[in-house]
């Protein structure tokens, strides 16, 4: 039973399952998420610039320089400001995401989003207003500016 496998032969292991309901994994040299667990309820603000796995309730306001991951069993009536938003659970409140906002299957979103892009997949429920923003690429916001200052092209 606890004998070394003989050469050529490979230990059975069993397949490590993700904790994190998320489709992508993290980088390996990015620090695991901080998670709030389901028995956790924040009312408040709370800031961070560590990815955050939200499974409990949340009240208040949330800003975030880096991922927020709301689980399949968290509850937030806040408004969110994050680099990047997947949410399987239930918000209500503005939404805004640096980079982009998903939206897996069960998951709920009344309130407005604001983002650079969305996905949206069957099974999930959106009911608010969408604004894609945009980076202005380094030409245009140069050629805007020399035609601010009245230069000629």
């Amino acid at each position: 039973m606890w004998s070394k496998p003989s050469e050529g032969q490979t230990k059975n292991q069993p397949a490590q399952s993700n904790p994190l309901p998320s489709p992508t994994t993290s980088r390996q040299d990015s620090p695991p998420p901080t998670i709030f667990g389901k028995s956790m309820k924040i009312v408040g603000e709370v800031s961070s610039d560590e990815e955050l796995y939200l499974e409990g309730d949340l009240e208040g306001k949330l800003e975030l320089r880096n991922r927020l991951t709301i689980g399949p069993d968290a509850k937030v009536n806040a408004n969110i400001k994050a680099k990047e938003i997947v949410v399987f659970g239930t918000i209500r409140g503005n939404v805004e995401a640096e980079s982009r906002i998903s939206l897996r299957s069960g998951a709920t979103i009344v309130g407005d989003i604001k983002t650079a892009g969305i996905v949206i997949e069957d099974g999930a429920y959106f009911k608010g207003g969408i604004d894609i923003s945009r980076a202005e690429p380094e030409q245009t916001t140069a050629r805007a500016a020399k035609a601010a200052a009245g230069e000629k092209r």
